[in-house]
């Protein structure tokens, strides 16, 4: 494995403390959410701005300067479209750098600096960020074909500070996945000609989870999209109804404990050992598990019949 924890430059660099910041957030709003109601006065504009979609049904009374903000779930399609053309331009750029020596844009890479792309001194691995980006890429593509052809969306909605958030969101990952490229000067350390000769076991084992994982939450849309459909095939309803089949079993979102999964997948591909990319798998953490509790409590209120035994994101424990 690599050994490049102790040549990083070990500053709380701006990408980090972004992605700290997210975290920390994240996490205090959902141990707000845990608390009994009543102890903390209630905010509706806070819940307006943490919930999205169904879970916005169990929120406190919504005032119409809220609704006022609101803009389709179905917009999701938009964050996957950004992180297509976006990352997919990351990714030709720095595949370009790799097997063309060519250096990044100087707007790219003076971006880079700005955010903190860390200066390594050797050992690293530029093919871990190659493929965790590849991986970010196929993500992104994979959840826009979900989009399209595979979810029905009802007449949900999120709130434009959400909307906004997503978009930039997937900007920001892809940046991080990029800083976190070997840099010497402003060219990549190696070129692609010895790129393969980088590869370590636990690429294989990141490709492998990521596949798995991919595979679980594209099957998850799938039942949930089912809910509403016909025999056929045809939308008949856009109304909620308890799934069952695969993860479901024991949790309420499965998509998002697989999300966790297919971001902790590119920890793996990155050695294990990368600092950044864990505070990136500690806000996807949180802020999965806020999403999926709310979505576990729109459940249990719902529906009386609700599985006592499923939890909220993590199989037997939450």
């Amino acid at each position: 494995m690599a050994t490049g924890a102790g040549t990083e430059v070990s500053a709380l660099n701006p990408l980090r403390a972004v992605w700290f910041t997210l975290a920390a957030a994240f996490l205090l709003t959902l141990l707000l959410q845990l608390v009994p109601p009543g102890l903390l006065p209630g905010c509706a504009f806070f819940q307006d701005l943490i919930r999205y979609g169904k879970t916005k049904e169990g929120a406190p009374r919504r005032p119409a300067a809220c609704r006022a903000f609101d803009v389709p779930k179905r917009y999701f399609s938009h964050f996957y479209i950004i992180s297509v053309l976006w990352n997919g331009f990351l990714l030709w750029s720095l595949t370009h750098s790799l097997f063309m020596g060519a250096p990044f844009p100087n707007w790219l890479h003076g971006l880079l600096r700005i955010l903190g792309t860390a200066q390594f001194r050797g050992g690293e691995l530029a093919l871990s960020a190659f493929l965790v980006l590849v991986f970010l890429w196929l993500h992104s593509l994979r959840r826009l074909f979900e989009c399209f052809y595979v979810s029905v969306f009802s007449n949900a909605m999120i709130h434009v500070v959400q909307y906004c958030f997503g978009l930039v969101y997937y900007i920001l990952v892809g940046l991080t996945v990029l800083s976190q490229v070997p840099m010497d000067g402003r060219n990549v350390y190696v070129i692609g000609k010895h790129l393969l000769m980088q590869a370590r076991w636990f690429h294989i084992l990141g490709m492998m989870m990521f596949i798995w994982s991919s595979a679980h939450q594209y099957k998850c849309h799938v039942i949930l999209s089912n809910l509403r459909k016909n025999k056929a095939g045809v939308v008949i309803h856009c109304n909620h109804r308890i799934p069952f089949g695969d993860w479901f079993e024991y949790v309420s979102s499965p998509n998002y404990l697989a999300e966790l999964m297919i971001y902790i997948s590119m920890a793996v591909t990155f050695g294990f050992y990368n600092l950044t990319w864990w505070l990136v798998v500690t806000y996807v953490f949180f802020s999965q598990a806020l999403s999926a509790f709310l979505s576990h409590k729109f459940y249990k209120s719902k529906f009386i019949s609700y599985p006592k035994h499923r939890k909220a994101f993590l199989p037997f424990l939450f």
